[in-house]
């Protein structure tokens, strides 16, 4: 004990002569091999002198290893300099490491490790990026809008972070930082990356301005930002500092998020499987880009009726210029099954005949109709010189 009494007293002569400290201690984290040092000598001093412990938790961790298993140390050469990893990608991008490894265990460190993870990086930062471009002119105290006036689409993603929320939460207080990384990156990558900031491009950019449309897609982007900036805030901090810096209006304390629509789940299932029939009508040179397909969808009842709640936006869904929803009995011998989980799912693909709108890409049978707007659809013409294109749910 005599080796561990100056480290093991610290709870003395540190946090009980400190006023911005408290004893005890809310953690004490080190190494693997002080259960039997620092943890251990602290313990005896704390119980000897006060009757109880000097921390309230213990967090131990592994040691640092190589690509190869080796324990990293200077005499074997294989160490890496935090301060140089710092230079050449960011300290945010060595945070994002410490908190995407399970520290229970030997932790691997390597060049090829941290590009990884700085790839990772660049996913969470380029999608808050996106959000908070499209929040240009937004202003929450006027413009926020309130929950039953949100698009359905708008209102499940929401209630999609929400839900993330609560999992993050309970994540952060059992230490799981790798739990809370990989949420974020899958939320950033597949929720919003690879389906909702996709379907809502159209909308952003074609509907008006100030169009209950464009303003719903706002909203929800303003809860998600303040969320995300909110979760990533303790691993990613200076990250975290400068999205806080470029989000809109006011900030108040907390974030408060709407409850998950089932149907949008459903919904974002089918999205996935469309995805790989499409990829497969553009390999058999069917068709070029999604806009220049139409699909029919032929489902069991369930999802049938979640879809066909969307009417005509469901092309806006599946980012093709038209989309239509139908009971399996409807289904035409052109149209090829798609897994999708609990229900099933027949998928027509077919290049469209239509002209292409030169505003919003998509091909519809109404371009033009408007002599004023001879390459533009009905719904742009409106959108140009109208009251503005209704949405309901996307």
């Amino acid at each position: 004990m005599d080796v561990w009494f100056d480290s093991g007293s610290t709870f003395f002569h540190v946090l009980q002569q400190r006023e911005n400290l408290t004893y005890p201690a809310d953690l004490y984290l080190e190494g693997s091999d002080q259960h039997r040092g620092w943890f251990h000598s602290s313990l005896l001093t704390s119980c000897a002198i006060n009757g109880h412990a000097p921390y309230r938790q213990v967090l131990t961790h592994g040691f640092t290893v190589d690509e190869k298993g080796h324990k990293m140390s200077k005499s074997l050469g294989n160490i890496i300099e935090p301060q140089k990893v710092i230079k050449e990608l960011g300290a945010d991008i060595v945070r994002l490491w410490v908190g995407s490894v399970d520290y229970s265990g030997e932790i691997s460190l390597s060049n090829d490790i941290l590009k990884r993870t700085a790839d990772s990086y660049r996913r969470i930062r380029n999608t808050a990026r996106f959000m908070v471009s499209n929040m240009v002119g937004f202003d929450p105290q006027q413009h926020v809008l309130p929950a039953a006036e949100m698009l359905s689409l708008d209102s499940w993603i929401v209630g999609r972070a929400a839900a993330l929320q609560k999992e993050i939460e309970l994540a952060y207080k059992d230490y799981q930082f790798l739990v809370v990384v990989q949420k974020v990156h899958h939320f950033c990558a597949v929720d919003l990356g690879g389906f909702y900031l996709d379907v809502i491009k159209d909308r952003q950019y074609t509907t008006k301005s100030d169009s209950q449309a464009r303003r719903s897609a706002q909203t929800a982007l303003y809860h998600i930002t303040e969320a995300l900036v909110r979760w990533i805030a303790p691993v990613l901090s200076f990250t975290a500092d400068e999205l806080w810096a470029h989000l809109p209006g006011e900030r108040g304390e907390s974030v408060h998020l709407e409850t998950c629509n089932e149907d949008w789940s459903r919904i974002l299932t089918v999205r996935v499987a469309v995805n790989g029939a499409l990829e497969a009508a553009r390999t058999a040179k069917q068709v070029g880009a999604s806009l220049e397909a139409e699909v029919a969808l032929f489902a069991d009842d369930k999802t049938a009726a979640a879809l066909g709640k969307l009417k005509d936006e469901l092309r806006f869904v599946t980012i093709t210029s038209k989309a239509s929803a139908a009971p399996l009995a409807d289904k035409s011998s052109e149209a090829t099954v798609a897994e999708i989980e609990d229900g099933e799912l027949y998928v027509q693909v077919k290049a469209s005949e239509h002209a292409k709108c030169d505003r919003c890409w998509h091909r519809r049978e109404d371009v033009g109709s408007d002599a004023a707007h001879p390459l533009l659809c009905g719904r742009c013409v409106q959108n140009v010189d109208g009251e503005g294109e209704p949405r309901e749910f996307c």
